[in-house]
């Protein structure tokens, strides 16, 4: 049994997606980060970094936090969306990082700066608008030949479509990447992928 931490936030709603998505019994535990319970003893218990999401697997008696480790734990546990083959394999865990280190990075600050900082910052703004509207090319110059980002639908999918997902939220439109939307619309439509952004409840 997996206990899954986690939050309505994009980094969250990987994990969820992928439960689902692997057919793994799992139990929530809200982590409500807009309260403070990310810094609780118990949660830095689990992660150090006092971050949303993490897992405890009672199968494994192991701990993960930080999202895309999560990912590629949950892979290898149920041999699901993440190659074997080695040229497979290191292409998702290219866009797995691409997504950790760029999409989450950027989209974040920019839902950040448009929608909770106290103080408009009119150049804080432009600067991760712009980096998001950039990081959208590269993601519809990868899909402009491919169903999903590495061909088939795997972790790298998985950690990307939360953070796609925000564009309305950010005030942003996905009609001038149409691979994008493409790609986005047809995961949208995936069962797992509507319980899994429900979670938690």
């Amino acid at each position: 049994m997996i206990d899954l931490y986690t939050f309505t936030t994009p980094n969250g709603r990987k994990v969820s997606i992928m439960l689902e998505e692997v057919e793994l019994p799992y139990n929530v535990h809200k982590i409500d980060i807009t309260k403070g319970d990310q810094f609780t003893p118990e949660f830095v218990a689990i992660n150090p970094n006092s971050k949303i999401p993490a897992i405890i697997d009672s199968d494994t008696n192991m701990t993960v936090f930080e999202s895309g480790a999560i990912l590629i734990y949950l892979a290898e546990k149920t041999g699901k969306l993440l190659p074997t083959e080695q040229k497979s394999r290191f292409q998702v865990i290219e866009w797995l990082m691409f997504q950790m280190a760029s999409v989450g990075p950027m989209f974040g600050q920019l839902n950040h700066f448009k929608r909770f900082a106290p103080e408009k910052i009119p150049y804080a703004i432009e600067r991760y608008e712009k980096e998001t509207l950039r990081l959208y090319g590269v993601l519809d110059k990868q899909l402009s030949d491919k169903e999903f980002i590495c061909g088939d639908y795997s972790i790298a999918d998985i950690a990307t479509y939360p953070w796609v997902a925000s564009y309305e939220f950010q005030g942003l439109t996905l009609d001038n990447h149409p691979n994008l939307k493409r790609w986005f619309e047809t995961i949208q439509q995936r069962q797992a992928v509507q319980r899994g952004m429900a979670v938690p409840a």
